[in-house]
């Protein structure tokens, strides 16, 4: 921006008399005489303008992106009713077929017409199922392909012919099996919160992400966020958010709900003294109170978000020798799932294989200690579910397994092939919340989660 000043000497502009030339900086202003003798000063002004407008449209996109998202819940939720009601008819449609076949008598009560009706109903509502999902899945294109032949086979049934009447029911009993494992798939995203009865995790979801982090900081590579695992009551739906450039842990952010997180407003924040910051990202929130690695001395450390009051245990066989392989001071990781709060770190005695440790919330101290074969520096990271470790680490640049389990109930490890999809290579915490049975990556700056789905069978 250039602005012109034209001096009429002796006459003194009073603004400028206010404002020293030498305070302009040297580069900024420049003077010259004029072809009437008058001096004529030129100052460069730096653009300063704010782009509101940017931010608006951002913000406006956001809440546009959380619309849709709600829309398609409740799409789910009104498709999950239609799949139940079409099986239950399915259901009764097979008993029809099935009494058909005792009696040739029976015969003449089984309206085609009726029959064709109920399957193209059947097969619009796997296009819509497929449609909501957005998935070319196997499963969607064989039940289709099954409803198709089941069409074909009713439209040739008219002839009365026993044999054929028993092909349509072998077929309405694929068709009814094929509908009930579209039923399992659902119910993949409809997590029973709280069950342990199962034998483990059986697979994640695809990654889910939901932005950059709150600071819009790509530099900002080492964090975690998430939800308390315990919460108290009126703050199910706070999430936390702590980011940085380094392994430093000096702030947290903390937001009512996910959509003021996604709009990065109505935060509160804490920042956190000299004396008890901490260093590492595999810290997390439980009982109102958060849980990290305090700098010095090495320690546990505890803020309760409640009381504003610090805490601190020293676990003696912890060290700081050996860290997770995405990056370093990561000696302490903490986690909470169904049977509690943990800790997980390497000690000289373990020669760097990872040690669960059970916390007590109540004393904060430690309860019972588990060795692993799991090498620390060779895991990305690990996490608790169901009282059930599960470490991770690299397959390649896009994809990444849980290769270790270890049982804190039974002493049962497993080595494992559970692989699943990364958002980029490098994250730097991941954790399990048993509120929602979602795992939390924070990769490279980024908001990342995972559905768990585990094996019930």
């Amino acid at each position: 921006m250039l602005s012109t000043l034209f001096l009429l000497l002796p006459v003194i502009s009073p603004t400028l008399a206010w404002i020293p030339v030498q305070d302009w900086g040297s580069g900024n202003v420049t003077s010259s005489v004029g072809s009437l003798g008058e001096c004529v000063c030129h100052v460069y002004l730096p653009d300063t303008t704010f782009p509101a407008d940017r931010v608006q449209h951002m913000q406006q996109i956001s809440k546009d992106l959380i619309q849709e998202v709600q829309i398609q819940m409740n799409k789910i939720k009104t498709y999950e009713i239609k799949l139940e009601i079409y099986l239950g008819e399915l259901k009764k449609l097979l008993d029809r077929v099935t009494i058909l076949g005792s009696s040739a008598d029976d015969y003449i009560k089984l309206d085609f017409e009726l029959l064709r009706i109920e399957l193209r109903e059947f097969e619009s509502l796997v296009s819509q199922l497929k449609d909501a999902f957005n998935s070319s899945s196997p499963m969607f294109d064989s039940l289709y392909t099954e409803i198709r032949n089941m069409t074909l086979i009713v439209n040739t049934l008219e002839s009365y012919d026993k044999s054929n009447l028993q092909v349509i029911r072998i077929e309405f009993v694929k068709l009814q099996k094929k509908l009930e494992e579209c039923q399992k798939e659902q119910e993949f995203l409809k997590p029973d919160i709280g069950n342990c009865n199962h034998t483990g995790i059986m697979r994640l979801s695809k990654p889910m992400v939901s932005q950059l982090n709150s600071h819009l900081q790509t530099s900002y590579i080492y964090g975690g966020w998430g939800k308390d695992s315990k919460p108290a009551k009126g703050s199910e739906s706070t999430y936390f958010y702590s980011g940085s450039s380094s392994t430093l842990t000096t702030q947290f952010y903390f937001y009512p709900d996910y959509k003021h997180l996604l709009l990065m407003s109505t935060s509160s924040s804490l920042d956190i003294p000299p004396s008890y910051r901490g260093y590492g990202n595999n810290y997390i929130v439980r009982g109102n109170s958060i849980y990290y690695q305090r700098y010095s001395p090495f320690s546990m450390g505890k803020y309760n978000l409640t009381s504003k009051l610090y805490d601190s245990r020293v676990i003696p066989t912890a060290t700081t020798a050996f860290s997770y392989s995405y990056s370093n001071n990561q000696n302490m990781d903490f986690a909470a799932d169904e049977k509690g709060l943990w800790v997980m770190y390497a000690s000289e005695e373990s020669k760097g294989k990872l040690v669960i440790a059970k916390i007590d919330e109540k004393g904060f101290g430690i309860e019972n200690v588990w060795n692993t074969a799991a090498y620390k520096q060779m895991t990305g990271n690990a996490f608790m579910a169901c009282g059930v470790m599960y470490a991770t680490r690299s397959v390649d640049l896009n994809t990444e397994e849980i290769y270790y389990s270890f049982d804190t109930k039974s002493g049962e490890e497993k080595h494992l092939n559970i692989r699943f999809p990364k958002f980029q290579e490098n994250y730097s915490s991941l954790d399990y919340n048993p509120t929602d049975q979602l795992l939390y990556m924070y990769s490279n700056g980024y908001y990342v989660s995972y559905h768990v789905r585990f094996n019930t069978a």
